[in-house]
């Protein structure tokens, strides 16, 4: 089954979007005109509560949850659910005192009830709370306290056991508005799903595939099914629809999918979204987030009624803010300002103090012994965990500060830029003097960029530098790493930017390139440093640096030649005209580009932030004037509002595809300024808006927009984004044997699961073309032609199929996964997952020379856990043929000076092509020995087999010798590296002596022993 999360696992999982909009979009119930209606529909739907009441008396008994709100009662009962609407009925006579200007308080109310019945469902399903909330109901109605109803539960989810066989029902609360899941287990039928309306005058199902419920007064549409599945990282979309079954039924059509993956709908959720501001212009500029969840904002305002906490540093004021506000975004924890100034950016340190940099006015407060105390300019402040009082506060110097980072050991990393000839650098630093340059065409004199390291005090500086060239350089984002070793990105206009020679692009592109700089931890010299650009404006805002050191920059390009690689998400602009985002991901070297991709529609975009988390998706957001701007199925919000959105994009590791996208925004100018990511992988997004509408949720800190006293004047807005992921559903495949294969071991390929299409295997052509076994099935499967036998291949594997097997691994250790293949292809490949999880990577099979030609190719050393798993072989590029499949636990290789001699031996090496390395040790006299001494509970002799050597006896711990003849009958002419002997099933943790005698050419007698008829050492492999 499908799981969906906090709830259920589902096969079949169905969930409209605002499924139960057929209430909520009712409540433009008895509105004259359209678009009357609509305006009322958008209201009431935003403030429909999230909660549920557990009925306790205060309804009807039939009822078994209810949800009340201004203008409407909700009433789940056993097998429907029912919406009375209240609306002002303006048919109704005024009381002869009423005037417009002060209504009769008495306005008669217009009431029409919406019922959705489950038809044909379980008439008494067991019905239950989930997630109970903190909030209670109370009743005091009328004078008898019997029936008054104290201290009612309400919860978030209404779930519904077996409404039909296998099927589960799920009503909830989800940003500001109503919805419910069927979840449908694998063996039940989604097609007994119906439901019927009542109250409706028409019901249709319209070319956009909504469903469509004709009302008095207007029209209420539910959206189109959104269904999908993630496959490596890329978002398939599977076809879903509304079915219509009678004049007022509906059901659920689902088209066919892979059973053993998770289906995912509607995935992405606004978690919380607020707006932070007062009645003036307040704006956002950084994010950061701590392990608790909780967001820290900064930025600036205008505001004298911008929002603040009681303790915090400094209540009144203006200028720059810090606020942190709490993991569900009901609350502030603290909200304070600094002091006149704008700030850039904040970083947060594992003890909950803020560090920020901007840019302040001399009166900026400092702290005593702070490295500048006056003068203005780049400020750097450390608040402490309450934001009630400064840790440190110092200028560094006249500037702009645009990036900062904090160490483990407190030291704070800014990045900005200066006109200033005398900003303080350091002894030894990279570029102690100013670039400089000619003024631009306006005059604008030009500017560097600068990277500085504080130490934990603010006391000193660590190391300062300049950075740029005779023309105009910013730096406006950085990270670090955990050598202390800093990442910068900006943009420069000079032809001599500091370069490294190996570096992807140590040339000028043209106008303005953005710039990627890795400056060591001493602050003296460039481990690398590049341009990334085209012939036009390119600008790095932003960098993030993974644990491998790869760095992610984020930014805009006007250039049509951006640099951008084969296989990327979008390659080209989609607008030659106006800028786009770009996010490129930069090798630890600094000398080539992981990938690089442009994101953006045919207006304009611009990426302001970006964040990782721990699987290398990159979490970006900015800006967009475009209606087509690329969103994913199931985005929060998937079209355009108008004017500017803002926008938030996850891009897969691989950079090839967006693991989702959506737009952020109002119908007014909005733009994500940075973005942060927690590790659960949701994003905290802050930025700026200029709408009253911009999309909030029920409960958030500040719903309403704070206002504006000019045009132009906005609130700032924190959001965050969840992904409501899914767990692979329980696997309903059986093992073709009826018992689990044990492993280690090995199988045929054509022994796959039982189950089908789908469950067991996925093959792209129905029927089996080989037809020679299993015909049933619709996996092709020939005679095996392998000289090593099997009795069947699976034939001409092709792109995206996969067959599954239920293995039982018999004790946790690192296994070999290897496969037998052939093919007539050079680039064919596959991989294998462990219970969904990829655990090979992309294993390449050669060109074996001809379709009866097999090797083993795999992966060694990969752990598995103990017990029953599913094994699956996906095919990522097309052809091959498979005949078996052997997991056998890793060896550990030991090299033959590992062994003990007597006799003559002689030593040959280095040893190249099939052998293991180092020497080779053989021997062609009588009674000569080489005895091996391990600990484990297999052990293998790698040798030579050929067609003149000779023959030994092996023993383990003085037993009954085995003879080993490594002439053999069918041994190659050739000397190749070969397995010679193995034995397994030894005790563990006990010391054991392997023994080679040697005894001869074709007999197992002494004295027969000629010419050149030796006996080789190479390895040993040894399991533990």
């Amino acid at each position: 089954m499908f799981k969906l999360v906090k709830l259920a696992f589902i096969l079949a999982f169905i969930r409209s979007r605002g499924l139960l909009a057929s209430f909520t979009f009712f409540a433009g119930f008895g509105l004259p005109m359209a678009a009357a209606a609509d305006a009322r529909i958008s209201e009431t739907y935003g403030k429909l509560p999230l909660s549920f009441e557990a009925n306790q008396g205060q309804t009807h008994n039939d009822v078994r949850f209810l949800s009340r709100g201004s203008g409407y009662s909700l009433y789940l009962m056993a097998s429907e659910a029912v919406l009375v609407l209240s609306t002002p009925n303006p048919d109704a006579k005024r009381d002869g005192h009423s005037t417009p200007a002060q209504p009769d308080t008495k306005v008669q109310m217009k009431t029409a009830a919406l019922r959705m019945s489950l038809v044909g469902a379980a008439p008494a399903p067991f019905v239950s709370g989930l997630e109970e909330l903190p909030g209670k109901a109370n009743y005091f109605i009328g004078k008898d306290p019997t029936k008054w109803r104290t201290n009612v539960p309400t919860y978030a989810k209404v779930h519904y056991r077996e409404i039909y066989p296998g099927i589960d029902l799920v009503y909830y609360g989800n940003q500001r508005q109503l919805e419910y899941d069927f979840v449908v287990a694998p063996e039940a039928d989604a097609k007994k799903i119906v439901l019927g309306f009542k109250g409706v005058d028409k019901l249709e199902i319209d070319a956009q595939g909504e469903l469509v419920l004709h009302v008095p007064g207007g029209a209420i549409r539910q959206h189109k099914p959104v269904i999908y599945q993630e496959v490596d990282g890329t978002r398939q979309e599977i076809a879903g629809s509304y079915v219509r079954i009678g004049a007022n039924r509906v059901g659920f059509k689902v088209a066919a999918y892979d059973h053993s993956r998770p289906l995912i709908i509607d995935p992405v959720v606004l978690s919380y979204s607020t707006y932070l501001g007062g009645s003036a212009d307040d704006r956002a500029g950084g994010i950061a987030v701590d392990a608790s969840g909780n967001a820290y904002v900064t930025a600036s305002s205008a505001s004298s009624d911008f929002p603040t906490t009681p303790g915090a540093f400094n209540a009144t004021g203006g200028g720059v803010f810090v606020t942190k506000l709490n993991a569900a975004g009901t609350a502030l924890v603290y909200s304070t300002y600094l002091g006149g100034g704008s700030a850039g950016a904040i970083a947060v340190d594992t003890d909950g103090n803020a560090y920020v940099t901007g840019t302040a006015s001399p009166g900026f407060p400092t702290t005593p012994g702070a490295f500048n105390a006056t003068g203005g300019g780049v400020f750097v402040t450390k608040l402490n965990a309450t934001g009630s009082a400064l840790v440190y506060s110092t200028f560094i110097g006249r500037g702009r500060g645009a990036g900062i980072a904090a160490d483990a050991t407190g030291h704070a990393y800014v990045t900005g830029s200066t006109l200033a000839a005398d900003f303080p650098t350091t002894a030894g630093a990279f570029q102690p003097t100013f670039g400089g340059g000619p003024s631009d065409e306006h005059g604008k004199p030009p500017e560097d960029a600068f990277v500085t390291k504080l130490n934990p005090t603010a006391t000193g500086l660590i190391y300062s530098t300049y950075l740029g060239g005779i023309g105009d350089d910013h730096g406006n984002g950085i990270a670090i790493d955990p050598d202390g070793n800093a990442y910068v990105t900006g943009d420069t206009k000079a032809i001599n930017f500091p370069t490294t020679p190996t570096s992807f692009q140590p040339v000028f592109g043209g106008a303005r390139d953005a710039f990627v700089t890795k400056l060591h931890a001493t602050g003296s010299v460039l481990l690398y440093s590049t341009y990334l650009g085209g012939s036009d404006d390119d600008i790095g805002y932003a960098i993030a640096v993974d644990a491998g050191g790869n760095a992610f920059v984020a930014g805009q390009t006007l250039s049509t030649n951006f640099p951008t690689t084969p296989g990327a998400f979008q390659s080209t602009p989609l607008n030659g005209f106006a800028n786009s985002a770009f996010v490129t991901k930069l090798h630890p070297t600094g000398s080539v580009l992981v990938y690089s991709t442009c994101l953006g529609g045919t207006g304009f975009e611009i990426a302001f932030g970006i964040a990782l988390d721990a699987s290398g998706n990159a979490y970006v957001t900015g800006a967009t004037g475009s209606s087509d701007f690329p969103t994913t199925p199931g985005a929060f919000q998937p079209n355009f509002a108008g004017f500017q959105d803002a926008f938030v994009t996850k891009v897969n590791p691989a950079g090839a595809g967006l693991v989702y996208s959506t737009y952020l925004g109002g119908s007014d100018a909005d733009q994500g300024s940075g973005i942060a990511v927690d590790a659960a992988g949701n994003a905290y997004v802050t930025g700026f808006t200029r709408g009253a509408n911009f999309p909030t949720t029920a409960g958030a800190f500040q719903p309403v927009f704070g206002g504006a006293q000019f045009y132009g004047d906005g609130d700032a807005f924190v959001a965050k984004i969840s992904e409501a992921t899914q767990s692979p559903p329980p696997y309903s495949g059986t093992p073709f044997s009826g018992t689990p294969i044990a492993i280690p071991g090995s199988f045929e390929a054509e022994d796959f699961d039982r189950g089908g299409e789908g469950i067991a295997y996925h093959d792209n052509v129905p029927g089996n073309a080989g037809g020679q076994y299993r015909p049933n099935e619709d996996v092709d499967i020939i005679v095996s032609s392998d000289s090593a036998g099997g009795g069947y291949v699976v034939n001409n594997f092709e792109t995206g199929e996969w067959l599954n097997y239920t293995i039982n691994v018999q004790t946790a250790t690192n296994y070999d996964i290897e496969l037998r293949v052939a093919s007539a292809f050079t680039n064919s490949a596959f991989h294998v997952e462990i219970d969904g999880v990829d655990v090979t990577g992309r294993i390449s099979v050669p060109n074996t020379g001809s379709w009866s030609s097999f090797q083993w190719v795999g992966k060694k050393g990969v752990a598995l856990t103990a017990g029953q798993h599913v094994l699956k072989i996906f095919t990522d590029q097309q052809y091959f043929d498979l005949n078996s499949v052997r997991l056998l636990q890793s060896a550990i290789r030991f090299e033959e000076n590992a062994a003990a001699y007597t006799g003559a031996w002689n030593t040959y090496g280095p040893e190249t092509g099939t052998f293991s390395g180092g020497t080779i040790a053989a021997s062609n006299q009588i009674a000569a020995t080489a005895s091996f001494v391990f600990t484990g509970t297999a052990v293998t002799w790698i040798g030579v087999k050929c067609n003149v050597c000779g023959v030994a006896t092996v023993s383990i711990d003085g037993g009954i010798p085995t003879v080993v003849n490594t002439a053999g009958p069918d041994a190659p002419g050739s000397l190749t590296s070969d397995v010679v002997f193995s034995a397994s099933g030894l005790a563990p943790d006990v010391a054991h002596t392997l023994a080679i005698t040697v005894t001869g050419v074709g007999t197992a007698l002494p004295g027969l022993l000629t010419g050149g008829a030796y006996v080789a050492v190479d390895a040993f492999d040894v399991t533990r």
